[in-house]
């Protein structure tokens, strides 16, 4: 199961991460890799700690969170659906098998479905160019992804 919810106090759990971690060379990436294995996201109360005790700005540790589409900002649910956006998937139907995702979903990207069964991301390579379209389904990758099998996996999902 995907689904965690902070234990105890956040930022006090944060901060004994980064009091662990934050001797490494630069260490900002593997704290938030570690709160969001901690959390199973990454709170947005951790960030002030985090930029706190590394001595950076807000901003500074927003940027960095921000900008890698694997931290998440609230639980995923149980189940994780990341379907590939970059461009030999899209040229492959990777459009199309989008919108039919959150069709079958009922949700958008970044977003997850009311009975908390599955989350929608977008990925932006998965290394599987020559078998477009792919997806990623808790974990295990899938290549040459077409409607069928998006049925396939949302079915596994919702069980």
């Amino acid at each position: 199961m995907n689904i965690h919810q902070p234990r105890g106090d956040v930022p006090g759990r944060t901060l004994a991460i980064v009091e662990e971690l934050k001797g490494l060379e630069g260490p900002l990436l593997p704290i938030l890799h570690e709160i969001q294995h901690e959390f199973g996201y990454v709170p947005q109360d951790c960030l002030p700690v985090i930029a706190r005790e590394l001595n950076l700005s807000r901003a500074e540790v927003y940027g960095v969170f921000s900008f890698y589409h694997d931290f998440r900002e609230h639980p995923a649910g149980r189940h994780v659906l990341k379907l590939c956006r970059a461009e030999a998937c899209q040229s492959m139907g990777g459009d199309q098998l989008a919108e039919s995702a959150k069709r079958l979903l009922g949700i958008d990207f970044h977003e997850t479905t009311p009975d908390g069964a599955v989350t929608l991301e977008p990925v932006y390579c998965l290394g599987l160019c020559s078998c477009a379209p792919s997806a990623m389904f808790d974990g295990e990758v899938h290549a040459r992804v077409d409607a069928d099998d998006l049925d396939a996996l949302v079915a596994e999902a919702r069980r």
